[in-house]
């Protein structure tokens, strides 16, 4: 009887998470599944979780919740042989649109888990800890600093408002750059540096990164007016943004990027301050979907 973890996050997508577990654990049983669900208080508390249950070596650890949840997993999963599975219960939800799971639908999402095949992927280390997705390193790391200081309002909205405020203001940065061991000094928007190919609930940012070919993309966006970020913005959607003259792209396995002031965010989470080094370490984590 194949067996499954699932560590749940009760306030994912306004309690959505709550939702979507009810409507997955039937499908995982009724697949004769053996199913232990855990409930995290907090993040510090989820962490620990995800470390007892990979070490009981289910056949699967599934979080439930958004990004920051994956990333938390990723921390315990990263270099063992237990596969992760993700029923997304957040905002963005990132890292289970790179597999195609159902958004919104536990049970499609369960299914996708119990009749899916385990693939092999990077992850992105930096220092000891690893993301599966996007560092943002520019303006819209500024806004995700913004957002975090705001007690009002929730969601998506608080996003969007912070993005206007910044907007007003915000500069071209000025960043060094380490890019296999080349240094660079450039001013732009912003610098990405991706192991997956989007952030921010589908931007994709780092469009055209493979999971699986050992290596980071990064991406510059060069100096633009206010009016052309504005009219730029929606192309990130599609990926079209590649075309536009101030967009720059590199292929590599480690990069340091530095700019005064920035704080660096992954997978939605707070990584701290520039500089940070990244580096690809290939085939570190196994996925189920």
């Amino acid at each position: 009887m194949p067996r499954a973890v699932v560590l749940t996050n009760p306030t994912s997508g306004k309690g959505r998470a709550g939702r979507l577990l009810d409507e997955a654990l039937p499908r995982f049983h009724g697949a004769g599944w053996q199913t232990t669900a855990l409930t995290s208080r907090s993040a510090d508390d989820a962490a620990d979780l995800a470390r007892v249950a990979v070490a009981e070596r289910p056949d699967v650890l599934v979080v439930c919740g958004g990004d920051g949840m994956v990333n938390i997993a990723l921390q315990a999963l990263a270099g063992t042989d237990v596969p992760l599975g993700v029923l997304p219960a957040g905002t963005g939800n990132d890292f289970a649109r790179y597999f195609d799971v159902p958004l919104g639908d536990g049970a499609a999402a369960a299914g996708r888990i119990i009749s899916g095949r385990t693939r092999t992927i990077d992850l992105a280390r930096i220092g000891g800890r690893y993301f599966g997705g996007v560092l943002a390193a520019g303006f819209d790391a500024v806004v995700n600093e913004r957002a975090n200081r705001m007690r009002w309002p929730k969601g998506q909205m608080r996003y969007n408002l912070a993005t206007v405020a910044e907007l007003r203001t915000f500069q071209p940065l000025r960043y060094v750059l380490e890019l296999d061991g080349v240094e660079r000094h450039v001013e732009a928007m912003l610098v990405a540096v991706g192991n997956g190919p989007s952030f921010g609930g589908g931007l994709r940012i780092t469009h055209g990164a493979e999971l699986d070919d050992g290596l980071l993309d990064v991406v510059l966006i060069k100096p633009l007016s206010r009016v052309q970020l504005l009219r730029t913005f929606p192309q990130l959607f599609d990926g079209s943004h590649v075309n536009h003259p101030q967009y720059e792209h590199h292929r590599v396995r480690r990069v340091t990027v530095a700019s005064a002031g920035i704080v660096g965010y992954a997978d939605g989470e707070r990584f701290g301050p520039l500089p940070l080094t990244v580096e690809a370490v290939p085939g570190a984590v196994r996925v189920r979907a």
